[in-house]
């Protein structure tokens, strides 16, 4: 149901260069009933979907890293960001999204995946929905070294963790980012390794 306290929408085009990026001029209603103007600036991007890779057996993870510029110029001395696999959607449901991405950027080819929840991912400035999985692999699913698309200039390193030291991860700021701690967290909460300790997390 759309909101009744927002009408009278007007879309400027600021930016299309590479996602497009518009500033929204609407009205919005008050609590006393008044209206008032308000502008914002929505980065429509679409949408998209993460993955962890996970190993029951060998208790392990699967994640990549990758140069990251806007975390470059902010504070990230490296620019290297350690991530669970993700790609944006581009008119792909997110099952097919997501088992494509993981086989370009890893280099496992997974049959079946798991959708565990979505989530808005910074929703005052971008309008992208994330969609989140699970996928169980083991050495059998590698069909080739991953690294990402050439095409997209992407130079992809895959790394296998131990779950416990991806946690710990966390805590070092060796991983920071979004996604993939929220799927680490989701690892952790609903036991996918109910014997996995570390010094920060404990069991």
């Amino acid at each position: 149901m759309k909101n009744g306290k927002v009408k009278n929408i007007n879309k400027e085009l600021l930016s299309d260069n590479w996602y497009r990026l518009e500033k929204l001029t609407f009205e919005y209603q008050k609590e006393d009933g008044s209206w008032e103007t308000q502008s914002r600036e929505a980065y429509d991007r679409g949408n998209g979907a993460a993955i962890l890779l996970y190993n029951k057996k060998k208790k392990t993870v699967i994640l990549t890293r990758q140069f990251r510029m806007p975390t470059y110029i902010n504070g990230n001395d490296s620019g290297m960001m350690i991530e669970v696999c993700a790609g944006l959607l581009d008119g792909d449901h997110p099952e097919d999204c997501i088992k494509k991405e993981t086989e370009e950027e890893t280099g496992y080819k997974l049959d079946t995946v798991e959708k565990v929840f979505e989530s808005y991912m910074s929703p005052g400035s971008v309008t992208e929905i994330l969609h989140f999985f699970i996928g169980s692999y083991d050495e059998k699913m590698k069909i080739g070294e991953g690294g990402g698309s050439q095409v997209e200039t992407e130079n992809i390193e895959v790394l296998e963790l131990d779950f416990g030291k991806a946690m710990e991860m966390i805590y070092t700021g060796e991983i920071k980012d979004a996604k993939t701690i929220m799927l680490l967290q989701y690892a952790k909460i609903n036991g996918l390794f109910p014997n996995v300790q570390s010094s920060h997390y404990g069991s």
